[in-house]
């Protein structure tokens, strides 16, 4: 990993733009009963593992007014597709989850392709917890949506910093490296970050994507709508 950093810190001299949950919080949460705390690690579990439905149900039976319980009612929510989940995201703000709030509703617009509602909420989040991966990766993203490469440059190489035991800032980075056509780059860090070769080859498929809509709406001026990247295949769920 100390290998994979180096390669990072070279891309940053190759050109980066200067420029969680931990985070400056308005209050300090109220922690769950053991109980609770139990309740809420086995919902985490089960909607990591997919099993949503499973996860929902066992958050019903924990009080609502806990922000813990909303903030998990609310992802499990979003990743059914479900417009609920919103109000409970809003209902977390100016809380002592309110930078989970913003990145919540920040995915949801970006799932929504409403990059400059997903691009404000990102970038809130990022300012209330500005040491969380998560967030610092979802905010590239949305920048790579927009094709504003030194902003997404810059967002992935400090969550590939934060969060180096995971490798999707990279596969990010590795993204808008060969959009940007920088083949030996983006082979020595897939290399660093040991990217499979699925992860590559979807890695091109979504720079070529995104290189394409940046030829349509040159090619097509009438059409000011810009086609997305489905936020999905590159943030954190």
């Amino acid at each position: 990993m100390k290998a994979m950093i180096a390669v990072a810190a070279s891309l940053m001299l190759a050109g980066c733009a200067s420029n969680g949950t931990v985070a400056s919080s308005p209050a300090q949460c109220a922690k769950p009963g053991s109980d609770q705390e139990l309740a809420l690690n086995l919902a985490d579990d089960m909607a990591n593992e997919g099993r949503l439905y499973a996860s929902l149900a066992n958050l019903e039976g924990l009080p609502e007014d806990l922000v813990q319980v909303r903030l998990r009612k609310a992802r499990v929510l979003r990743l059914m597709g479900r417009s609920d989940a919103e109000p409970l995201y809003k209902s977390l703000l100016g809380t002592c989850l309110a930078a989970d709030a913003e990145h919540g509703l920040g995915q949801l617009a970006a799932a929504r392709h409403d990059n400059a509602s997903a691009t404000e909420h990102l970038e809130r989040a990022a300012k209330m917890a500005p040491t969380e991966g998560k967030i610092r990766n979802d905010l590239g993203v949305v920048y790579l949506n927009q094709r504003r490469i030194p902003q997404a440059r810059f967002e992935f190489m400090t969550a590939m910093e934060l969060r180096q035991s995971d490798t999707l800032a990279a596969f990010n980075m590795v993204t808008l490296l060969i959009y940007q056509d920088n083949w030996k780059q983006a082979a020595e860090l897939a290399n660093m970050a040991r990217l499979s070769p699925q992860q590559i080859a979807d890695a091109q498929a979504r720079a070529e994507k995104i290189r394409g809509s940046a030829d349509n709406a040159v090619t097509s001026p009438s059409n000011r709508s810009t086609e997305v990247v489905d936020a999905s295949t590159g943030a954190v769920k």
